[in-house]
């Protein structure tokens, strides 16, 4: 009786699961498909990968000691593979499915495993495949950034816990409530391609993971500087030709919107690293590779919320905002009140995304040479939504972020034996090294 009725439960097990990953067999394709729109997002899609890999695993890679490159590039792509199945079974589902009664807060499960995405669904012009694709790719980076904060000093399994944990409870909700139809897009939050959705959530629990996992070893008096700075800019110039495809392509059309978000995005990114090169220049004498890289990364960081809102005279406005903050808040973090967010995480992408999101408020406008606010909005109303933005999105990660390192703390702990700091993440982690001579 016991084993028939097994065998029953596990053949209703494996029903289900197959209705969800079965190959859908619908092939009619809607007259409504743009080609050229679709062309366009797939590109964008492999740009925003590339991005990751190798854009931000060759920046990271070179801002470390030698010993810890491999821990470094291997901490994104696991990242990257993770959080692609996270995506397909159920992250996608609570950001952008039906959430019932509960929509404002959460999607729902509809679907998940990609369930009733078939080869002629649409979302809008696009394929919902393609659609599902390009916003896994952000999913995938907005983790990885995260990876700036704790590299040379965590375990490998607390790097996977917590990105794992963390795509489910912080950026799911976070990008149901602003793209997905959620509350905060109720208000009229403008977030183009991610200030608070990726920059703010990522730069906030870099903060917290960096706390509570504390400081390098030696850290603040003797840390060693970048290994290879060539190295980061190589990465760095990646992420510049892949943010094109972050910022340019969350129009999800090929048209004037995205042709201005490519525009706007290159002159604040131009416009920052100029800026930040320049107050290196006078304050030490000599500008900086690194300095100039990292101006160039807050600068898009800053322009991204604001990308298909704001005119070209805005985003030189932006750049420039970007460039002095952002420098300013690099050695407030690691001076002042001694936070070990090793390659500025919060400082560039949490304050970057954060002053996008301001920002956009006032050149948003059409006064300002922007593209115009919302139906009702003027500056003060939006500035003061875009703010209760900010700080629900930061408050979320902020806790959520806590709560998932003090699970990691109490069971497979957090960070490595000092035996193997000193050593290095790349043999004592994962059994190689950069040079096996």
């Amino acid at each position: 009786m016991a084993k028939s009725f097994f065998t029953a439960a596990s053949a209703a097990f494996f029903a289900i699961v197959l209705c969800f990953i079965a190959p859908q067999a619908a092939f009619a394709q809607d007259a409504t498909l743009n080609s050229g729109d679709t062309g366009w997002i797939l590109t964008a899609t492999a740009l925003v990968l590339f991005m990751t890999l190798p854009g931000l695993a060759l920046f990271y890679g070179g801002l470390v000691h030698g010993k810890n490159l491999l821990s470094v590039l291997m901490q994104c792509f696991a990242v990257a593979c993770l959080m692609s199945i996270l995506w397909f079974v159920v992250v996608y589902s609570l950001a952008f499915g039906d959430g019932g009664s509960a929509n404002a807060l959460i999607g729902g499960l509809d679907k998940a495993f990609l369930s009733g995405v078939m080869v002629g669904t649409l979302s809008g012009t696009i394929p919902e495949s393609v659609f599902f694709m390009f916003q896994m790719t952000f999913a995938i980076i907005t983790p990885a950034l995260i990876v700036g904060a704790y590299v040379e000093r965590i375990k490998f399994s607390a790097v996977l816990i917590f990105s794992g944990v963390w795509i489910i409870f912080v950026y799911g909700p976070v990008c149901h409530w602003v793209w997905g139809g959620g509350w905060l897009a109720g208000l009229g939050v403008k977030d183009f391609a991610g200030g608070l959705v990726v920059h703010v959530t990522a730069g906030v629990s870099a903060l917290v993971i960096a706390k509570m996992l504390g400081g390098r070893r030696g850290y603040p008096t003797d840390v060693t500087p970048p290994h290879h700075p060539g190295l980061t800019m190589i990465g760095a110039a990646m992420l510049w030709v892949g943010w094109f495809g972050f910022n340019a392509g969350s129009a999800l059309a090929a048209d004037g919107s995205a042709g201005m978000a490519m525009v706007v995005t290159h002159i604040s990114a131009a416009t920052a690293s100029l800026v930040w090169m320049s107050i290196e220049w006078i304050k030490h004498g000599k500008p900086s590779l690194i300095g100039i890289v990292t101006g160039m990364v807050a600068g898009l960081a800053t322009i991204t919320p604001g990308a298909g809102f704001v005119g070209p005279a805005g985003a030189l406005v932006f750049g420039i905002v970007a460039g002095l903050v952002c420098y300013w808040c690099v050695g407030f973090i690691k001076t002042k009140i001694q936070i070990d967010d090793s390659l500025d995480v919060f400082a560039v992408h949490g304050v970057g995304g954060a002053l996008g999101i301001m920002l956009t408020s006032f050149f948003g406008a059409e006064a300002l040479g922007g593209l115009g606010l919302g139906e009702g909005m003027t500056m003060t109303k939006q500035f003061g939504v875009q703010a209760l933005g900010i700080s629900v999105v930061a408050l979320w990660s902020l806790v959520i972020s806590w709560i998932i390192v003090k699970f990691i703390q109490k069971t497979t702990g957090l960070r490595v034996h000092e035996e193997d700091e000193i050593e290095g993440l790349d043999i004592t982690s994962h059994g190689e090294r950069i040079h096996n001579n």
